[in-house]
């Protein structure tokens, strides 16, 4: 047989176990005609023939910290992370999400390519902002991501959940502790918690925490009896929404800062809690001996998961009277 007809016979053999679904990768060996040395290989032609995979994906409010809640009328972001194995890979060409259980008709939401976190972790893909039903009831839905590849082999993700939360979060308890040395006394060390219903999203607290400690400044504002603590942002500019707090005691007798200078006030969320230890105080506090029970307003601007907000009903400290801090 002839060098051209044993090559065509070659090729024509290797095309239809490929086409009939061979094994794995494919490698086409190339002979070319040389004086020298007619048998010698030039080049190589490999065929992607692996899907890609979905090694992660979460749904998240817009915008947030903490992923997997959202609410009804709540607009949110779908996330993924994708890898595509071929032999070599030719590279993934699209992601998409079927969310059409949350977002009528939504069965392939385009997903971006690029650099995106949420709750600390990071993902390549990430869609435009879609919004959920409404009404849509509260509980667990389903939802899948497809991605395909450049040699167009596809892969779909089923299972995944996202949790539908329509429940307002109250506030439920608040409480101030002794951490420094005299009880009824406002001092460098003690602490304020706020314990609300359900956790909160720190983010909608303050932008980009993640619930990890961070510097406050907290302000006691005088009113004889009826002093008031408030919580604003480290550089003393901003309050934060955790509401106002009314001490029920004379605790100084002029406006005091605890963090602006010297120690600062932090914050940590705990659970279903934020609790904020004071700072360093800007000038002398008063010592309490009268025993009552604070009251904490909530502010509608603390948020749970999935985005609802917080209501602004007050909250009477719970137990036998005493005095703060």
């Amino acid at each position: 047989m002839s060098r051209p007809r044993f090559l065509a016979a070659l090729l024509t053999a290797v095309f239809v176990g490929f086409t009939a679904g061979g094994g794995g990768p494919l490698s086409l060996a190339i002979l070319t005609d040389s004086e020298n040395n007619p048998s010698t290989f030039t080049s190589a032609v490999k065929f992607d023939i692996v899907a890609p995979t979905v090694t992660a994906s979460v749904i998240s409010k817009t915008p947030q910290y903490t992923p997997g809640y959202i609410r009804q009328a709540g607009t949110y972001y779908i996330y993924a992370n994708v890898t595509d194995a071929g032999n070599p890979p030719s590279g993934v060409s699209t992601v998409t999400a079927d969310v059409s259980t949350i977002t009528t008709g939504q069965t392939a939401v385009a997903l971006a390519a690029g650099s995106y976190s949420v709750g600390g972790v990071s993902y390549g893909y990430r869609s435009a902002s879609v919004t959920a039903n409404n009404p849509l009831t509260a509980g667990s839905y389903s939802y899948s991501v497809t991605a395909t590849d450049a040699s167009a082999n596809s892969a779909t993700q089923s299972g995944l959940t996202v949790t539908v939360d329509n429940t307002v979060p109250t506030g439920s308890a608040i409480q101030t502790a002794n951490g420094s040395t005299t009880a009824g006394k406002a001092e460098l060390g003690d602490t304020v918690t706020y314990t609300f219903s359900e956790p909160i999203d720190p983010q909608s607290i303050l932008a980009g925490w993640t619930g990890a400690s961070t510097s406050v400044v907290v302000r006691i504002n005088n009113n004889a009896s009826i002093d008031t603590l408030l919580v604003f942002n480290a550089a003393n500019t901003t309050q934060l929404p955790l509401g106002s707090l009314n001490l029920r005691g004379d605790y100084l007798a002029a406006n005091r800062t605890f963090g602006a200078s010297g120690t600062a006030s932090t914050m940590v969320l705990s659970g279903n809690s934020i609790i904020v230890t004071l700072g360093t105080a800007s000038g002398t506090t008063n010592t309490v001996v009268t025993a009552n029970n604070m009251t904490w307003t909530p502010a509608a601007g603390a948020l749970d998961r999935a985005g609802n907000a917080c209501t602004t009903t007050a909250v009477t400290e719970g137990g036998a009277s005493d005095v703060e801090f």
